[in-house]
């Protein structure tokens, strides 16, 4: 076996341990440096995140927009920056049909992920959601790719019902996610669910299967602590690193334009401090 494929198969064994037990924080970096950056904080673990690709593209966040290999190329631009397991925000597969979900799953293997996530949403149906049973085999459709494949990465399925204002989002999320758990799904994720108690029904739904909860913007119901006392694994934290970043930037720009002033750039972070790091290896 080529270091390529031993790199990857021991990032997927850090990753599989770190949803065994504990609640970890994988935060979304959207480039090599600011992978490497969180690297340097000691998290351990990172996930891609869409919205920030795209925007940096300057896209919208849809599988339409992006195209499916210059998305592939980004993610194993994230996976190559450092050696931490990298969980890779795939969208809805680029396809439609389980065969095209499954073909498209391989390529994302190949860039030595050591997970994947899988979305439920479709911009072509009239809810926003793939029926049922066919969301259900693009799961199984998935999970077969990474059997197939001679891994066990990571296979995480969304229910997108909270961020299309579904109706009833919780009762329709706990019947996907416990229908993808069924299919092979390693773990279970319905962004936008914020609620505690809400959060407890999921977990308690799909247990023993580990459950990702999205943290986009300050919620005081919501901690790391307050999380794991709910029995959440795993956290992310999608676009809103990207966005934080993004809203300086406007900032700055902003006033510069307006009123020919400098002042916002006093926020800037540290140049030397940044290239001190990214000049060492990372």
């Amino acid at each position: 076996m080529n270091d390529t494929n031993d790199s990857q198969l021991s990032a997927i064994a850090k990753f599989r341990a770190l949803h065994e037990h504990g609640c970890f924080v994988m935060p979304n970096p959207w480039d090599a440096g600011t992978s490497r950056y969180l690297k340097h904080l000691g998290f351990e673990a990172l996930a891609t995140t869409s919205a920030g690709f795209a925007f940096s593209r300057g896209l919208t966040d849809s599988a339409t927009a992006i195209e499916r290999y210059d998305m592939i190329g980004h993610i194993r631009e994230i996976v190559h920056a450092t050696p931490l397991p990298v969980n890779a925000d795939f969208q809805n597969g680029f396809a439609d049909d389980p065969q095209g979900v499954a073909d498209n799953v391989g390529l994302c293997i190949a860039t030595g992920v050591a997970g994947l996530s899988i979305e439920d949403s479709s911009e072509t149906a009239d809810d926003g959601l793939y029926e049922f049973s066919l969301a259900v085999d693009r799961i199984k459709a998935a999970r077969a790719a990474i059997d197939a494949s001679g891994t066990t990465v990571v296979l995480t399925a969304r229910a997108e019902v909270f961020l299309i204002g579904a109706d009833d989002p919780l009762r329709v999320a706990v019947d996907r996610l416990v229908a993808f758990a069924d299919a092979g799904a390693d773990c279970l994720y319905a962004p936008g669910v914020t609620d505690p108690e809400q959060i407890k029904t999921i977990v308690k739904a799909v247990a023993p299967r580990p459950v990702n909860v999205l943290v986009s913007r300050p919620n005081p119901l919501l901690s790391v602590a307050a999380l794991e006392d709910l029995g959440v694994r795993r956290i992310s934290v999608g676009s809103a690193l990207a966005m934080i970043a993004w809203g300086g930037f406007i900032r700055a720009a902003q006033t510069l334009k307006d009123s020919g002033s400098f002042e916002d750039f006093a926020g800037a972070a540290s140049y030397a401090e940044l290239n001190a790091l990214f000049t060492k290896p990372s």
